[in-house]
């Protein structure tokens, strides 16, 4: 799928409503990684996290739209919106402490393409390293199946 930043909008969903969800992938290890930095540096417990594939991603996407998603970290707004990229990290970046924003700002002001290129180099060579065995904080309720 071209572009990067905003793939669908779609309306908040029921008790969904308000929250930001990230959904990775489960054995991809720099996807774990990504999503225990964003949990330990995103305090307002309005993003939630859950995997691709899984029942929060299946009850909240689409089953069309889910088909023709790129493989990357993936965040649907609170307003339904889906991002993918590097849309999806300059979101979350603005979700977090005020050096973090700033970052996620700089990053904004290169080119979609370039930004989306150097993340697709990234998430290529991701799979080369094998996945920890990191297991979600089950104490944790930001965490969906």
């Amino acid at each position: 799928m071209g572009g990067g930043y905003c793939l669908h909008r779609g309306g908040p969903v029921g008790p969904d409503q308000g929250l930001t969800h990230l959904f990775y992938d489960g054995g991809c290890g720099l996807c774990q990684r990504s999503v225990r930095f964003v949990a330990g540096r995103e305090r307002s417990g309005q993003v939630h996290f859950a995997p691709l594939g899984g029942e929060a991603f299946q009850r909240l996407i689409p089953e069309a739209t889910r088909n023709a998603l790129p493989d990357s970290l993936l965040v649907r707004r609170s307003d339904g919106t889906l991002l993918a990229r590097s849309g999806a990290l300059i979101h979350l970046l603005g979700r977090m402490s005020p050096g973090w924003r700033l970052a996620g700002r700089v990053l904004a002001w290169f080119p979609e393409g370039l930004r989306d290129g150097a993340y697709d180099w990234v998430a290529r060579r991701r799979r080369r390293g094998a996945a920890c065995a990191w297991r979600q904080p089950a104490s944790d309720p930001r965490f969906e199946a």
